[in-house]
């Protein structure tokens, strides 16, 4: 039950250069964060290729408090894209164990974000069909068995301790997108055991991983979860319901709100006229940090945010055309990015790699300027 407020700022907001604790481990230096990111760039096998290292470790140059990785698969079989990161082998240990130490050597905390791709995996990368809570004709997603559920808990905890043991300050844990944790939460998600039907239920796995990790990491390492306030077959209600009991419980550091564009009204009705970024402001988080993402471009929109009552934000777009976003943000309170659309040479500039680049020139709509046939 959510019982405590959210804590009393006595000299109003905060800014974006001012420090920000965090319930375990150590502070952040400033309210930026490093949006996790799918860029494409790790070897075949998961492993860490250089282009990832040098596009994470220059953010945390640029000065994010916190750079997160893209979303590392903690199971084989949840792979969402060629060049994805993972974790679900020890034969990941070195490569994350090296970023760890960039990220640290550069001045910024470091988290992975744990992920399963769900009934959007991509068989002819994992080899084998994709799962779900239920089964998915359109996609051609099986239903998992309990078994399966419970095994899938303990390889997100188990991630979990590899990403400590590669000396991570955190992870954060992917429940937005449509994803496999997220899929659980959808309202269809009508399982006939422990893991489906009431909202409870849906959630069950979620607050099963948090406790698993709490129980068998150490005390100082910290732990965040990422949701999706709407849409992918979920109630806004519901997912303020389950935001609201993971704030209030004080087992995670920090809840990452990713809500599409950050003042943007609710899909649904019975909300229009509230803002979705204080849909999730005005519930009570206790020690637990509120942050949210969403096309935040300019400092002014980041600082909107947390005039807004967020504790920090996190910065994808921004992040990928700027590599000092935070750094330039703090010291010109009128900083924008640069104007899309961008050339491959600029974002090359940025250390993006190839095939990074290649995904923002195909995937993102007139993100990158279009080359002469």
């Amino acid at each position: 039950m959510m019982t405590s407020a959210p804590a009393a700022q006595s000299e109003g907001p905060p800014k974006l250069k001012d420090p920000m604790s965090l319930t375990r481990g150590p502070a952040m230096k400033n309210r930026f964060m490093l949006a996790p990111l799918t860029n494409m760039q790790s070897n075949a096998d998961g492993t860490l290729h250089e282009d990832e290292y040098k596009w994470l470790v220059r953010r945390a140059e640029g000065g994010f408090a916190l750079t997160m990785t893209c979303a590392a698969h903690v199971q084989r079989n949840g792979q969402l894209a060629a060049g994805q990161l993972g974790i679900w082998s020890d034969d990941h240990l070195a490569g994350l164990t090296r970023l760890a130490d960039g990220i640290r050597a550069a001045g910024s905390l470091s988290s992975v974000q744990l992920h399963h791709g769900g009934q959007r995996a991509i068989p002819k990368l994992t080899g084998s069909e994709p799962v779900a809570p239920v089964a998915m004709p359109k996609t051609g997603a099986r239903a998992m068995t309990t078994d399966e559920v419970r095994r899938l808990r303990d390889d997100f905890i188990t991630a979990a301790v590899r990403a400590e043991k590669a000396g991570f300050d955190g992870v954060e844990l992917h429940g937005a997108h449509g994803y496999l944790l997220c899929h659980f939460l959808d309202t269809g998600n009508l399982r006939d055991d422990a893991y489906g039907g009431a909202l409870e239920n849906r959630a069950r796995l979620i607050n099963e991983i948090v406790d698993g990790i709490r129980a068998v990491t150490k005390p100082d390492f910290q732990l965040g979860v990422r949701l999706s306030p709407e849409r992918f077959g979920m109630s806004l209600s519901d997912i303020r319901s389950v935001a609201g009991d993971l704030m209030a419980s004080g087992k995670i550091d920090f809840l990452d709100m990713s809500l599409w564009s950050v003042f943007q009204q609710p899909v649904e009705g019975e909300a229009f006229g509230k803002r979705l970024i204080d849909c999730f402001t005005s519930l009570p988080r206790g020690d637990t940090r509120l942050g949210v993402a969403g096309k935040i471009m300019d400092a002014p929109t980041a600082q909107a945010c947390l005039d807004a009552g967020a504790d920090f934000v996190l910065i994808g777009r921004g992040a990928i055309l700027h590599h000092d976003f935070p750094r330039r943000a703090i010291a010109d309170p009128s900083f924008a990015s640069v104007p899309l659309p961008v050339s491959r040479d600029y974002l090359a500039s940025e250390t993006l790699g190839p095939n990074f680049i290649h995904y923002m020139a195909t995937g993102w709509k007139d993100f990158v300027e279009q080359q002469a046939a």
